[in-house]
């Protein structure tokens, strides 16, 4: 099964199994909108938990809010929004799809990376231990024109990006000789940019009524809001604010299921620090996230850094945590130094001084500010695509042929535990029904008597309920129960009463916190 097929499978098994619907799907849905089911919304839930718990409880020096959509429109001014947030958008004239020219270069790059990354795997393979990577790298013909190639792709792109020379975009990829992926032809438009931010009105009569903009970050309820929560809170830099958050972006080219949405969500944090010390920050914050994204359990080898080759605005250092998903590594959060930027621009277009006095150095600044920002979408797709599998059961006392499981890590599953009686009689479903009333008020437990036991747990499989808990006639006699494990299946014969420990120690967010 190529990762194509994968990522169907994985779309189809979402919707069957309660994780994530097409909005409005009864009228043939909305492009790029999402609804999350009932285990889809617990998934979510928990990941922020996680985060939250993560960032701002284990973080004397962080603290949260949850500022508004609506914000002034002057924000938007100030942040750069109104005049530079655009996407460099170009048409193939046979197939009319629409691309940005940005990801078409950087997906000609990644493939002209991984043809270098195969020369140097044949190398490898050829001379084994007397491999010298570097000096094939240096040396190899194939590597050295695949490489010079590939710098030269890179240099034009970010010259072009940088310059906003839209006809240099467009010329890059016919010389790079990109065809459309659904036509198959090279019949391109000019490039175009569009602004990304949703627009509405907000007052009672049409004509009497302002613009507005729906947030296309939650970064700037932040940063408007830095005095009063230095103030109040009487937070000394270094000092960070978190939030999660919707926003909304016109995405003209949306696709990839969850991985590029109009609505969806974010969890980002802004750490206020002395200017000169972004860099020190920057650096930890790296890999400080990338610890965070390590706990879960996906592989280490899933994520990688990524540099960015143009600058934002308001940049001077950016980085993305990357994820192998199924359709390639892509961002999955994003580290920046964004300079005083952000509040020097709102102190200028507001009139209001945004500044912090220093009692150490005796001074007041405008301080810097280094940004951590995580998709909370892409975090739900990252999960689940680490974790669908399909796979043959040889195991005795299971029912024979394959079962699709997703291997969610336990404390940020959907369904913690199923209750499962052996039968519906002889006492059975009374007895589980009684265990579950002592479980249900600290897990996030089910109740199932239909069908035999092995379909059971066939569907606490595909749902990702790491455990179940199986009452038998045994149990009726000494008050003992059977936990399953999901992933080895794997049973284990327990009493009733060490239960909730038991589960409690394996479910725990403590697991996953503890080893930051």
């Amino acid at each position: 099964m190529n990762q194509e097929e994968l990522f169907k499978k994985l779309i189809a098994h979402a919707k069957e199994y309660g994780y994530i619907f097409p909005s409005s799907e009864i009228y043939d849905g909305l492009s790029a909108v999402y609804d999350y089911g009932q285990y889809g919304a617990e998934l979510k839930s928990n990941i922020k938990r996680y985060w939250w718990e993560a960032m701002v409880r284990l973080n004397e020096n962080i603290v949260g809010i949850d500022a508004a959509i609506f914000m002034h429109p002057r924000t938007w001014e100030a942040s750069g929004h109104v005049g530079a947030f655009n996407d460099p958008l170009i048409d193939n004239k046979d197939s009319k799809k629409r691309y940005r020219a940005d990801v078409l270069l950087e997906e000609h790059i990644a493939k002209l990376e991984e043809k270098v990354e195969k020369e140097v795997e044949k190398g490898r393979k050829k001379f084994g231990d007397a491999f010298d990577e570097a000096q094939f790298r240096a040396t190899n013909p194939n590597v050295q024109r695949s490489a010079a190639k590939l710098d030269e792709v890179r240099r034009r792109m970010v010259e072009a990006l940088t310059k906003n020379d839209l006809e240099a975009l467009r010329q890059l990829i016919v010389d790079c000789e990109i065809a459309c992926p659904i036509s198959g032809t090279r019949s391109w438009t000019e490039v175009r940019q569009f602004n990304l931010m949703f627009e509405t009105k907000i007052g009672s009569v049409s004509d009497e009524s302002s613009t507005l903009y729906l947030r296309p970050e939650t970064a700037q309820g932040i940063f408007v809001n830095f005095l009063n929560v230095q103030k109040t809170g009487r937070m000394k830099i270094p000092f960070g604010i978190a939030q999660i958050g919707k926003a909304f972006r016109n995405e003209i080219v949306a696709r990839q299921f969850i991985f590029r949405m109009r609505e969806f969500e974010q969890m980002e944090m802004q750490f206020f620090v002395r200017p000169g010390e972004e860099m020190k920050w920057y650096e930890y914050w790296k890999a400080a996230r990338l610890k965070w994204h390590q706990s879960l359990g996906m592989g280490d080898d899933s994520y990688r850094y990524h540099d960015h080759d143009k600058l934002a605005h308001y940049a001077n250092a950016a980085c993305d945590i990357e994820f192998h998903f199924p359709f390639g590594f892509k961002e999955l959060e994003g580290i920046h130094s964004r300079t005083d930027f952000d509040l020097g621009n709102h102190q200028k277009f507001s009139g209001r001084k945004l500044q912090y006095f220093d009692p150490e150095t005796n001074e007041s600044y405008v301080p810097y500010v280094v940004e951590t920002s995580v998709g909370v979408d892409r975090l739900v797709l990252s999960v689940l695509a680490s974790s669908y599998c399909e796979e043959k059961v040889q195991k005795d006392g299971e029912e024979g042929g394959e079962r699709v499981v997703l291997r969610i890590p336990a404390p940020i599953a959907p369904v913690k535990l199923a209750v499962l009686p052996l039968v519906k009689k002889d006492g059975l479903p009374e007895k589980a029904r009684e265990i579950l009333a002592g479980l249900k008020y600290d897990f996030n437990c089910q109740y199932d008597e239909k069908d035999s036991i092995g379909k059971r747990y066939r569907r606490q499989d595909a749902i990702g309920t790491p455990f179940c808990i199986t009452v038998d006639h045994q149990s009726l006699e000494d008050s003992t129960v059977t936990i399953r494990y999901r992933d080895s299946m794997e049973q284990e014969r327990v009493a009733v009463e060490a239960l909730r420990g038991i589960m409690d120690e394996k479910v725990s967010l403590r697991s996953l916190l503890s080893r930051l």
